[in-house]
């Protein structure tokens, strides 16, 4: 059976929940609400006010986990300094979720890797909103669901251990220890297994397609957009929104289009896909269900 994924071309906050309420699911007990804070410096991210109506009915939390890089997100201090100066605590409760510890999660079935490790925080919570701003990546080509659920929620070890595919945790030896691309795609997608069984399935996802550029929001010196914004997609299947997403971007006619896709070419992203269906966390087919009254 093909995943229903809820589509507006609307980019405004309204928009935002509309296309929430459309899906008709609600979030149980503490919501986790996991997005990208942008690093220092970054002009892409999304921006703290636009998300705010939502995370407001909701009534979560914002999580996020610290990197395993340099940086202004490789320490809680500085990490929690940072989410301070975008606006995210200004508005929110913040949990950064390995700010103490982390734990293991098996994998049994994994591809690449057999275990992760997450931030001790995510035991707090019940349920995720998985609000991905969807964008291209330096080394994993896109970054969208599948992303935020991996190394999104990974700790400073864990994801120096996906990277790896498995070497390593030590994050001061990360780079030494980089694995084959394709490997390291694999482990993104088996790390987002270990999200998805974690919480049982009670996790909704929500890819904003906008400000469209092939850099990340990790980037502190990230390019501008080269695309016109698209529009937002809502969905229960984190595999079948960045195909979704992935497809739209392909079928753009939109001049920056080619270099969007050169980007996901050059780093091989659509193996991440190939991956997550080989793990099972979704489905590729899918029904796209535009919302908008014309």
């Amino acid at each position: 059976m093909k995943s229903k994924v809820y589509f507006t071309k609307r980019t405004d906050a309204l928009g935002l929940i509309e296309l929430y309420h459309t899906l008709g699911v609600s979030l149980k007990g503490k919501v986790a609400i996991k997005l990208h804070s942008g690093e220092k410096g970054n002009q892409n991210y999304v921006r703290p006010e636009f998300v705010k109506p939502l995370i407001d009915q909701i009534g979560g939390t914002v999580v996020e986990c610290n990197t395993a890089y340099d940086g202004a997100r490789n320490t809680t201090n500085k990490h929690v300094e940072l989410m301070k100066h975008h606006g995210w605590t200004k508005y929110f409760r913040v949990d950064i979720m390995d700010a103490t510890s982390d734990f293991e999660v098996e994998i049994p079935h994994g591809i690449a890797i057999q275990k992760n490790y997450l931030g001790e925080g995510i035991k707090s919570y019940d349920s995720m909103l998985v609000l991905s701003h969807f964008k291209g990546h330096p080394m994993g080509g896109f970054g969208g669901a599948i992303k935020q659920l991996s190394i999104g929620c990974a700790s400073s070890a864990g994801k120096a251990y996906i990277h790896t595919a498995g070497v390593t945790k030590d994050q001061y030896h990360l780079w030494e220890h980089v694995a084959p691309q394709d490997r390291f795609l694999e482990a993104m997608a088996d790390a987002a297994a270990s999200v998805i069984n974690f919480f049982k399935g009670n996790i909704i996802y929500i890819n904003m397609l906008v400000n469209l550029s092939v850099d990340c929001d990790c980037c502190a010196v990230a390019e501008d957009p080269c695309m016109k914004d698209i529009g937002m997609m809502i969905s229960l299947d984190p595999l079948a929104i960045d195909q979704a997403s992935i497809d739209m971007i392909y079928q753009s006619k939109d001049k920056g289009r080619d270099h969007f896709v050169n980007r996901v070419e050059r780093q091989h992203g659509l193996h991440t896909l190939e991956a997550a269906e080989l793990d099972k966390i979704g489905s590729r087919e899918y029904e796209l269900i535009c919302i908008d009254h014309e």
